[in-house]
Order: structure tokens, then sequence, then C-alpha cells
């Protein structure tokens, strides 16, 4: 078994296993290298590098002892998979699920996730999104100060019951996407800069040093991040991943790292043939990231736009607050349905300068949209949902307009039946003091709210992640799962309705309001969505035909398309 590390500046390296020490040797490169008589998995290893302390490995590809402790050999080929000849749907069939395996189920395992496949694939989920899974100190945590990245969190299972879980989930139809941070890692636990110079001090990011993505030594940076991608992709079968935060991946290089990694994704899965995808959470509204390289871009297949939820968002709740002081008007909703951008070029006073670009050439099953997702519940003080700030009227014309609308939609875990748990912030540092940080942070961060006299939930505390935790129960409450069943309809209508022209170039959607008077409507094709927002009857002007409701919020269906009873959303098909 050979054994390897990248230290091209170090002057000796040693190999540290149970039984014996090895001095390695380096190539011209920077590798250094050992292959001491051992065979099979389960060897424990670290490395020393100058004669210092102990580190694990940058790639090990398991650390059951926590991100501080030896890494462990793990062979990926003795898993037996039963997903022969499974392939993906199309983001532009694509129906998304954000997940957190420590909050989804009581137990927060792999194991107890494929549990609820049947959940997801009757409300009808096409594909589901893991946060992040790499490494990270603690227990618990939302994924984002991963340090180990080639690593399953140990505390959610093995490697081989993730691939079990992504197993199972292609065996219900459901395809599994990997939420990776590729801009930063997280400080505690991090021995990468101890190993090689993977950051760099030209650049910060909100979390510290940037990955070195274009300076000295940056082509085996690059390489570390590309093989990553390509390892959860080929050894763990992820359909496809969700880079995070790509705004704050700096790279001067002429072919920019998410071009390369674009590029090296597409040729694993023409190897495998295999539908793999790429998406870009992003801030920047910028069609680049989809573009193709022929046109100037980066070639990924889709990206987040956050537009679309702060439109819905500032409409429905009439938060003002930070960036949401750009939003609030029902026109604001018109043009999110439209093409998702809102800003599109034009000032905006949140940010004291002009943002976006028109998304010309850029298909709607390039653009995942959403109501609801973990930054914009968890960043939230007290973490709370929708269904904490809207009635279930309110509810139910967001999941419409969301589910309905042209573009990809994406919904939370337990947004489809309203859950009364919130998704709260929280972290289990091993390093006290950092985790005294992250605590005091978070209060500064929410001094000017009105907080009872026991402030905001402490992040550290473990109470905060259990009540960040579903309740699944709650599905047998009659106001639950109505929520739910209102979801599972419009998912419904969605496959027998829309799917036939989800790829068009041109999203296919008229869209209609008054603003004063509190009223919209949204139609594709034969599909026709009326919306009363306002607190009067009102006869909303419509195509006219023989129009047949299938779905009315308050639960009654009528006769007669109009007059729409206040707060009320309707769903018509043509005849």
């Amino acid at each position: 078994m050979k054994f390897r590390v990248w230290a091209p500046e170090a002057t000796s390296v040693e190999l540290l296993l149970a039984e014996t020490t090895c001095a390695m040797t380096q190539d011209s490169s920077g590798w250094w290298e050992a292959a001491p008589p051992v065979t099979g998995p389960g060897h424990r290893y670290q490395f020393r590098i100058n004669g210092g302390p102990p580190l694990p490995d940058p790639r090990s590809p398991w650390q059951p002892e926590g991100v501080h402790g030896p890494s462990v050999t793990w062979d990926h080929a003795a898993y037996q998979w039963n997903d022969t000849g499974w392939n993906a749907r199309p983001l532009s069939e694509a129906v998304l699920y954000e997940l957190h395996i420590g909050t989804f189920t009581p137990e927060g395992t792999y194991a107890a996730a494929s549990q609820k496949l049947p959940h997801l694939r009757a409300l009808g989920i096409t594909h589901i999104e893991l946060m992040p899974l790499a490494a990270f100190p603690g227990e618990r945590g939302w994924g984002y100060d991963g340090v180990s990245l080639y690593a399953p969190h140990p505390a959610y299972g093995t490697p081989d019951e993730l691939k079990a879980l992504v197993d199972a989930a292609h065996g219900h139809g459901i395809a599994v996407l990997l939420d990776v941070v590729y801009n930063h890692l997280g400080p505690d636990g991090n021995y990468l800069g101890a190993c090689a110079p993977y950051f760099t001090d030209h650049v910060r990011t909100p979390w510290g040093e940037a990955v070195n993505f274009s300076g000295p030594f940056s082509d085996e940076v690059r390489a570390f991040f590309i093989d990553n991608a390509l390892m959860w992709l080929r050894d763990y079968h992820f359909d496809g991943l969700r880079l995070d935060a790509v705004h704050a991946i700096f790279d001067e290089t002429a072919i920019h790292f998410l071009e390369e990694l674009a590029g090296r994704v597409e040729e694993l899965g023409a190897t495998c043939n295999r539908r793999l995808v790429l998406i870009a959470e992003s801030d920047l509204n910028n069609p680049r990231l989809v573009h193709s390289h022929h046109l100037g871009g980066y070639g990924l297949d889709a990206h987040w736009i956050d537009d679309f939820h702060h439109a819905l968002h500032a409409y429905f709740t009439g938060d003002r607050t930070g960036y949401y002081a750009d939003y609030g008007s029902l026109a604001d909703v018109a043009k999110a349905l439209r093409q998702a951008y809102v800003f599109d070029g034009q000032y905006s006073n949140f940010r004291k300068r002009h943002h976006g670009r028109p998304p010309i050439d850029v298909r709607p099953s390039q653009l995942i949209v959403y109501s609801q997702n973990h930054d914009q519940t968890g960043n939230r003080a007290l973490g709370d949902r929708t269904s904490h700030l809207a009635g279930p009227a309110s509810l139910k014309a967001i999941a419409a307009l969301t589910l309905l609308s042209p573009f990809v939609p994406m919904l939370f875990q337990g947004e489809e039946w309203a859950a009364s748990t919130p998704f709260l912030y929280f972290t289990d540092h091993v390093d006290k003091a950092l985790g005294r940080r992250i605590t005091q942070g978070r209060l500064r961060e929410f001094a000017g709210f009105d907080w009872p006299a026991s402030g905001p939930p402490d992040p550290q505390d473990r109470r905060t992640f259990e009540r960040s935790k579903l309740s699944w129960p709650e599905l047998t409450d009659p106001a639950h799962a109505g929520i739910l069943a209102w979801h599972a309809a419009l998912l419904a209508l969605r496959r027998d309705q829309l799917l036939p022209s989800a790829n068009r170039a041109a999203p296919d959607v008229r869209v209609h309001f008054d603003e004063p008077a509190g009223w919209l409507t949204l139609q594709r094709g034969n599909l026709l969505v009326l919306c009363n927002f306002s607190t009067e009857p009102r006869r909303i002007p419509h195509p006219s035909g023989a129009w047949n409701v299938q779905l009315c919020s308050s639960g009654i269906t009528p006769p007669k398309m109009i007059p729409i009873p206040p707060k009320t959303t309707r769903i018509a098909i043509r005849s």
C-alpha cells in the first residue's frame, strides 16, 4: 500500500503507522511517498512534517476519531453497488429537496434518512441535496466549516453507510446531490496550511484566508479540489455537486477553476455514461456561471438565484431588513416569475451600486429557485421558517408560485408540511475559545433585535441543535397534512402539465398583476394560477376559454373561476 502527501516546502516527512514509522521520499513535484508492507483497509496513520506534531492526511478517506485524530485507510472498491444503469433525470424535470442529515431525522444518520425516501418519492422529489458532509470539528454543525474534505462526517455513519443512502435513493428513482465548500475551510482542525501552501494572504474571504487557486504552487491546490469533486461523483455515486458561494473563489488564471472543474466533471460523466451536474451558489446575478465555454462562460449546469426568494419573502412577510430593503413590491414578484433575476443591472440601494446583468441565453432549467433554504432560514436569528412568519393562505400562494414557476424548484426539509421546528445555527467546536467567539459574535450580530432576557440561541448549546430536528409526527396533524397535500398536488400538476415545455430556451410564462388591487396571475401553457392577495374578493382578468379549477387554497373547488375570495389561490387547467 502506498501513502502519499504533498508537502513541496518540507525538508523531511515521516509516515506514522501504529506498528512502524517510515521515512518518506520526495519526488520533483513535492509529493512524498512511502510503501510500507501493509495491506487492506482500516490502518490508522498520520504524517510528521519537519519533525513537527502528527498530522492527519489532507486526503484522508475516513476520520472516525474526529478531525484532530489519525486518518484511516478505506477501500472504496469494496462496496457492492445496486444502481447499475442508473441515470438521474435532467434538471429540466427536477424538483430538488435540501436536507441536513443531522436534523432531518431524530437519529441524524444516513441509515435513518434512507427510511424517509418513500415520503420524498411520494411527494414528487426527484433530487435530494445534502448539506456538506466533509468532516468538521465536533459532532454537530451545518458542515460549512469542514476541514477534512475527503472524509464523510463520522457522526452520520461510515463511508459505506453514506454509499448505501445514495444507493437506496437511486433505487427509489431519486438522484443525490452534495453540497461542497471550495471557497474556504473552517479554522478548527484545518491542517492543510501546515502541509503545503493551500492558502494565500493576498485575498481574504469573510471566513479568513482564501484558497490559493492562482498563486505559486496553485496547480496542486486546484488538483486537490478537483480530485475531491471527482471522488464524490465517482466513489460515492453522487449525481452532482452544489458549489458553495462561488463568488468567494478567487482565481486570476486564464482558465478559471470553475471552468476547469466543469470540464473534468463532463469528462467523468462521459466516461461512466452518467448525467452529472454542477450547481453554483452565487449572489452575483451573473449568467456567465452557466454560459458555455464557447460564450466565455464557466459551463456550469445551473445556479441558485436568491432574488426569487427575496422577492417572495419581502412581499409576503413585509420584512425590509438588510438586503430585503431592495424588494417588497408585487412587481418584483412578477419579474422573478418571468426571469428569476430581479436585479439585472439596476441600482441596488442595499449595495449602493448597480447589480447583476440580464439573464440572456439562460434556460429556465439553469436557474434554481426556492422560497426557503438553509441560509435564508438558519441565518435568521431564531431560525424561523416562512410558516412562522406568514399564514396558511400565504404559504399556499408561495408554494404555488415557486413549484409552478418555469425554473427548477427546491424545497427545504420540512417546508412541505410547514414544519413547526426552527432551523437554527448550531456548532460543536472542540476549541472552546473558538466556540465562545462564535457565541459572542452571534449575540453582536443580532444585538439590535428585541430579544427576551435569555437572548438568541447559543450555537454551542446542544439544545440549539436538538430544537432544529424535524418532528415527523406532525404529519398526522390535520393542519400540517393539509399543507403537505397541497405541495404534493402542485408537484403532480407540474409533472403532468408543465414538463413537456420545461426545457425551452425562453420561459413559457405570462405574468399579469395589479399592485394596488393585490392580485397576480401566472400562466404557463394550459395551466393558470390566480392569486388574490387582498382582503376583498376580486374579479381577476384571465384568458378566455373553458378553465377547470384543479386546486383551491381554501380547500373548496368552486363552480366558477371568479370572483376569487380574499387571500385565495386557485389553479386551473384549460379544457
